[in-house]
């Protein structure tokens, strides 16, 4: 961005060109107004993009990929954002689900595991999925609960397929040594909880009629 001096150097020598002079003075409103409105340009330019827009403008893009709102807030919003863009491409093969979730949860592709059911030894299904590996970090930290996230799911998967199961994994392992008391990001906590790993939980999508959220 110029300066006011860069503003001053551009009159003709006869003017006096201190910043402190009634023409510097003048000059240096000006300066202001238009860092002002060179700054609304950088922030335009800037919610163009999903993860920096905020308020009206998400409300904007979802309009235009037919994705309303709702209740939730900008965070989860933005999850709601990504996947409908991803969904729309989305061929519903299990590598592509899985495109699409590690894209609306901004996370890795091997943070999410997917298997089958036809071929469950214990519980065969031919046309159901078990999410057995999602980030709960991640749900955590947009505010997302595992029912709207199952919705997310549900609607990634093809027409007739059902999620039978989603299992949000946690971090959390006991000590690798006995008698030994850990507090790495994989154990327990210390005493101000700041340390520790992440339990998971598992999460069995019922018949629940939908809310009009």
């Amino acid at each position: 961005m110029f300066s006011v001096k860069d503003m001053l150097r551009r009159f003709a020598d006869t003017y006096n060109k201190d910043p402190n002079s009634n023409l510097g003075k003048l000059i240096s409103i000006l300066h202001e107004q238009l860092a002002a409105v060179g700054e609304t340009l950088e922030t335009v330019r800037d919610w163009r993009s999903i993860d920096s827009a905020a308020g009206t403008t998400l409300d904007k893009i979802g309009t235009n990929i037919v994705q309303p709102r709702g209740a939730a807030t900008d965070e989860v919003y933005r999850v709601l954002l990504k996947s409908k863009i991803a969904r729309n491409l989305s061929k519903t093969d299990v590598n592509t689900i899985i495109q699409v979730l590690a894209l609306a949860l901004d996370c890795d592709y091997s943070d999410i595991r997917i298997q089958e059911k036809f071929d469950d030894l214990e519980d065969p299904e031919p046309a159901a999925i078990n999410l057995i590996r999602v980030p709960t970090k991640r749900l955590n930290e947009v505010g997302m609960s595992p029912f709207q996230f199952a919705r997310i799911v549900q609607k990634t998967v093809a027409a007739g397929v059902r999620v039978a199961l989603i299992e949000l994994a946690g971090t959390f392992t006991l000590s690798s040594q006995y008698d030994v008391l850990e507090t790495s990001p994989l154990g327990l906590a210390d005493v101000d909880m700041t340390t520790g790993g992440t339990l998971g939980e598992v999460y069995i999508p019922g018949d629940d009629y939908p809310l009009p959220i």
